[in-house]
């Protein structure tokens, strides 16, 4: 009975262990790298979309975040006034770069 068990203990460790081999010389071929690098690329796509995710999910939730606290603020908002702009002093600078490069190039 001894004799049986070491037997076919025997027989099970050689399957495996060809099978083992047999899988690392499919592996070290063109075609087996092939395989394991388009896995590795394909793994490598899922990680970037699901960090993809992830920061469209933090962004979302910090904009809301931003949102509720402009929304309870006590502070009045600031009207745009487009008269104020218009009426800048004649002398304010603005076109007197212009005019220096203009002389210069004289």
């Amino acid at each position: 009975m001894r004799r049986m068990f070491w037997f076919g203990a025997g027989v099970a460790a050689g399957i495996a262990l060809t099978r083992k081999v047999n899988e690392t010389a499919r592996k070290a071929t063109p075609t087996g790298a092939a395989e394991q690098i388009g896995g590795a690329v394909r793994e490598l796509a899922v990680a970037v979309g699901s960090f993809g995710a992830d920061v469209r999910a933090g962004m979302s939730e910090r904009e809301q975040e931003l949102q509720d606290v402009v929304d309870g603020a006590s502070v009045p908002r600031r009207q745009f006034d487009a008269r104020a702009i218009d009426a800048r002093p004649a002398g304010d600078g603005v076109r007197a770069p212009a005019r220096r490069a203009r002389r210069a190039e004289r």
